[in-house]
């Protein structure tokens, strides 16, 4: 049995006028101990509603549908109280800033051990001592004297690595980090990347990794689940997603990345056009109006998930047809 068995998500929200907006439409996955998955996509696309649905954090205008097993417990029939025994225990979020998630009126160490009394039912002293153990294990430099500090005084990149530390105090069996390398340099983002795999090698902590970026994806994942509009267009091991991109979405994303080889002057490929905004979808395939391959069918009917060598994907045109150039590209 899987760890976590994700069926027909969706995530739903009311407007003002009462008007219904998918924002997560019958997104599956299931992630077993030790592995990790990447759900990448363009900002809108849904990848945070869903785990924040999972976790029962969506906004009040919001409801979730569909079924999100956790060790064989519905955590969507869950009360409060019975998601606050598994929120930060069992299953723990990275925040995608930290500055924004950490209180700036309170010592980290006041943050950190608020958790463990509150699920470890243990003294302040005994989850102090826990606390400096975990900024060690983030590599955080004199970590009892950091500790007494607030949020202000550490560095960006300092303050990721608390929210990871903060994440992993209760050792939970999941931990989703949301774009954890968001507005870190180069060098910071390498450096949290090798402490998320040494952690997942280590404590065999599932990861879900939300983010925008291939590049953390390659570096990080097991196994790729490509979202757009609120949908799965593409689900893949992550060798078989680079190898053999299968959705014209995300062979876009994959073009878009920089390589070495591209000359200085060489411009950035791009994919054209805009994501679609929740409740803006027609009938057809949501990536349809920036797809070089689209036909009458892709506007039409939304393509369903099926299977193909590797993975599955959502698209109406075959290997092939994607594989080849599009009618009126330039050779």
């Amino acid at each position: 049995m899987a760890l976590l068995e994700v069926k027909n998500l969706r995530v739903r929200f009311a407007r003002h006028d009462g008007a219904p907006v998918d924002a997560v439409q019958d997104v599956s996955f299931s992630l077993d101990s030790g592995r990790t998955l990447g759900i990448v996509g363009e900002s809108g696309s849904g990848k945070s509603q869903t785990v924040m649905a999972l976790l029962g954090l969506i906004a009040s205008n919001g409801t979730v549908s569909g079924e999100a097993a956790y060790r064989g417990k519905n955590l969507l029939k869950l009360n409060t109280r019975e998601l606050n025994r598994i929120r930060g225990n069992r299953i723990a979020m990275i925040f995608q800033d930290p500055m924004t998630s950490l209180n700036p009126f309170l010592t980290i160490e006041r943050q950190m051990t608020e958790a463990l009394q509150l699920h470890r039912k243990i003294s302040r002293r005994a989850a102090r001592h826990l606390a400096i153990e975990a900024l060690d294990s983030v590599r955080i430099p004199d970590a009892a004297r950091r500790l007494d500090m607030y949020p202000h005084e550490f560095s960006g990149g300092m303050r990721q690595r608390v929210m990871i530390a903060m994440a992993l105090l209760c050792e939970p069996d999941i931990l989703i980090a949301d774009e954890p390398t968001t507005a870190l340099d180069v060098t910071v983002q390498a450096q949290i990347i090798e402490l998320l795999r040494d952690l997942n090698r280590e404590r065999g902590t599932a990861i879900i990794l939300i983010t925008h970026d291939m590049g953390v994806v390659a570096g990080l994942c097991d196994d790729v689940m490509v979202m757009y509009g609120g949908r799965t267009v593409e689900h893949a091991s992550a060798p078989s997603l680079f190898a053999a991109p299968g959705h014209p979405y995300t062979i876009g994303l994959l073009n878009a990345l920089p390589r070495l080889t591209d000359e200085g002057d060489a411009p950035l490929r791009t994919i054209p056009g805009h994501p679609p905004l929740p409740g803006m979808i027609g009938d057809g395939c949501a990536f349809a109006p920036r797809c070089p391959h689209a036909g009458e069918v892709c506007r039409a009917e939304r393509p369903i998930l099926r299977a193909f060598e590797g993975g599955s994907r959502a698209c109406h045109k075959t290997a092939a047809e994607i594989a080849a150039p599009p009618i009126g590209a330039q050779a």
